[in-house]
């Protein structure tokens, strides 16, 4: 039997091959292990909780014809400021005119019938009976030219409170018929600001946020992106969730001195509250696996243990630890990917300012 040898020269270097890729794998293993560390932070930081919201006038309402007729006066114009009790139109008062001045004209002759009734009862002259009909009858007289009255105050409308006026739908001379909407009036005084917020932040507010309303800061934002130059205040919430949304409605009140807000415009609520030495890391430092959030850290000996962590807040960079850290813990910064649970790594360390002076988000 014949046996193929290799030649010694062969041999020899089989051993050396082996050894050089070992080498080169160790140095490449170690290489992948260097990593920069840090630490946690305790600091304030701020929440800011965003909601698209509809901006609408603490009082807005339709200025609608009361009685059918002719649009004879308009008064304002569409724009103007207008103070409570200013006349605003009129619809053909002179026919309403003419009736409450023939009904007042009923009443004050009712009212001398009675008179000499009540005279003549007292000579003897007619009976208690005849009085009794004369009273129901000037009653009834004064009845009517308060009726008439009041269907003469329905041909001028007025403003109910200080406002601002809309758009004329009608002109002068027109043809208005009962209930037609004539234009609208905006208290803008106190802007009512509506959002719709999940059920998870409703529950946060009523558990957290309703007990602390001095730290809460409420702030909108207009369509160019600008903040409003007014805080605003929680006024009320609905009564019910909107079952298809899961979501319901909060109101935020603001000032506006300076009528900058009108009715109808849109824009976004700013909820921002400060936790006060909040524990922080950086998002960049951890990794997710299976839905849990985890971190690597360094024990004494630097090797690397992975640990579970939970977060009640996320911000633009970082997290805010509730569990799972403490401001003692070192942990991996950069090259999280590079490592594995047990591997013994060689780090340099970067101060938690450092980390923070780089990051996107910063504390208010």
């Amino acid at each position: 039997m014949k046996v193929s040898l290799l030649p010694v020269c062969l041999l020899a270097l089989i051993p050396m091959s082996l050894t050089s890729c070992a080498k080169h794998d160790e140095e490449h293993h170690e290489e992948a292990h260097k990593v920069t560390a840090t630490t946690p932070v305790s600091q304030d930081v701020t929440i800011t909780q965003q909601y698209v919201c509809q901006i609408h006038s603490q009082r807005h309402i339709d200025l609608r014809v009361l009685e059918r007729g002719y649009l004879q006066k308009i008064d304002v114009k569409e724009g103007q400021t207008v103070k409570a009790g200013d006349e605003l139109f009129a619809v053909m008062p002179n026919i309403y005119q003419a009736k409450l001045d023939a009904e007042n004209a009923e009443a004050k002759l009712a009212e001398l019938e009675l008179q000499n009734t009540r005279q003549l009862a007292e000579k003897g002259g007619v009976s208690q009976r005849e009085v009794l009909l004369f009273e129901a009858k000037a009653l009834k007289a004064k009845s009517n030219a308060k009726l008439a009255a009041a269907e003469m105050a329905f041909t001028k409308i007025v403003a109910p409170f200080d406002g601002i006026i809309d758009r004329l739908h009608h002109q002068q001379g027109s043809l208005v018929e009962e209930g037609e909407m004539l234009t609208t009036l905006s208290d803008n005084s106190l802007m009512w600001v509506y959002f719709n917020m999940p059920e998870a932040g409703y529950l946060d507010y009523k558990n957290n946020l309703e007990k602390h309303k001095d730290d809460l800061k409420i702030e909108l934002v207009l369509a160019d992106h600008a903040k409003f130059n007014q805080k605003g205040k929680i006024g009320a919430i609905e009564a019910d969730f909107n079952n298809t949304m899961g979501t319901i409605a909060f109101r935020a009140d603001f000032p506006n001195p300076d009528s900058l807000l009108r009715h109808g415009q849109t824009g976004t609520i700013l909820l921002k509250r400060t936790l006060k030495d909040a524990l922080v890391i950086p998002q960049r430092s951890t990794f997710e696996t299976l839905a849990k959030r985890y971190v690597y850290v360094l024990d004494n000996d630097s090797v690397a243990h992975q640990r579970e962590i939970t977060y009640s807040n996320e911000l633009d960079d970082l997290f805010v630890i509730t569990d799972g850290l403490t401001a003692n813990d070192k942990i991996v910064l950069e090259g999280v990917r590079q490592i594995r649970d047990g591997d013994k790594v060689e780090y340099e360390e970067q101060k938690p300012h450092e980390v923070m002076a780089q990051l996107k988000y910063k504390a208010e």
